[in-house]
Order: structure tokens, then sequence, then C-alpha cells
């Protein structure tokens, strides 16, 4: 073919440039969805370690049906009662958590003072012999 054949608008000719009759370009516009914020936490594992550890008050159990309420809501897209059920998900695991070291914390400091109780008083008690019980019941007679 020859250039004969072609139509071109009357100001613009072969190898010049020439904008008015060119098409601007598409656009391609990919949603990433929300790039600038991180989605919520669900705290499903802590949860569960803290239901399955002493679960004092069922803390822990509650912790859990938040997380999974958490991560549920996330996986439907709702990221602000995500980010609520997070956040009680969060405290309720703070909570359990606090509750789950202080008991075995408390249990070692009766131990502890029993011991230096024992260790102060005259003699020493016999808890499995004859008089064990009152052995026993004389620990806390002041």
């Amino acid at each position: 073919m020859d250039n004969h054949s072609y139509n071109f608008p009357s100001d613009c000719t072969p190898l010049t440039s020439c904008k008015s009759a060119r098409k601007p370009a598409g656009s391609t516009v990919v949603n990433m969805g929300n790039t600038g914020k991180n989605p919520p936490r669900d705290y499903l594992l802590w949860s569960l370690c803290n239901t399955f550890y002493v679960n004092f008050c069922c803390l822990g159990f509650m912790a859990l049906i938040y997380s999974i309420k958490a991560r549920d809501q996330k996986t439907l897209g709702n990221l602000q009662l995500a980010q609520e059920c997070s956040d009680k998900a969060k405290w309720y695991n703070i909570l359990a958590a606090g509750w789950n070291l202080l008991i075995p914390l408390l249990a070692i400091v009766l131990i502890v003072l029993l011991l230096v109780h024992l260790g102060s008083s005259r003699g020493s008690f016999d808890f499995l012999g004859e008089d064990g019980f009152q052995n026993f019941l004389k620990l806390f007679s002041w």
C-alpha cells in the first residue's frame, strides 16, 4: 500500500507530531482495598491459651468469643465492627492473663509464708504421725 490510500486530517501528515488526531490512552484503575490501614488483629491464639489455662471467671472464654467475632467481621469486610470486637478480645485477654498470673503467684507467696512460719516455730511438726492433724491446726493458732 502506498501513502496515498491513508486518510489523514489536514493538519497531520506522517512522520510529524499530530496530537489533535490521536485518541487519549485509556486508563486502568485497580482497587486494592483499604491499603492505608491495617486490618484489626483477632488475638485468637492468645484467647485459646487463656481459655485452656486456668480460665478464671470465664474471661478467656469471653476473649475467645470476641476473637472469633473479630475474625468473622474481618472476613466479611466490616472493619469497624471487627475493630470493636478486637479491642474487647484484647482487654479480656489482658484481664485473663493477669488473673492467670496472679493465682500461681498467690500460691507461691502462701507456700513461702507457710515455710517461714514453720521455720520460726519451736520444733518441727510431724504432719504424718499420730498427732498430724493437731500439729497442722497448731500452725494456725497464735
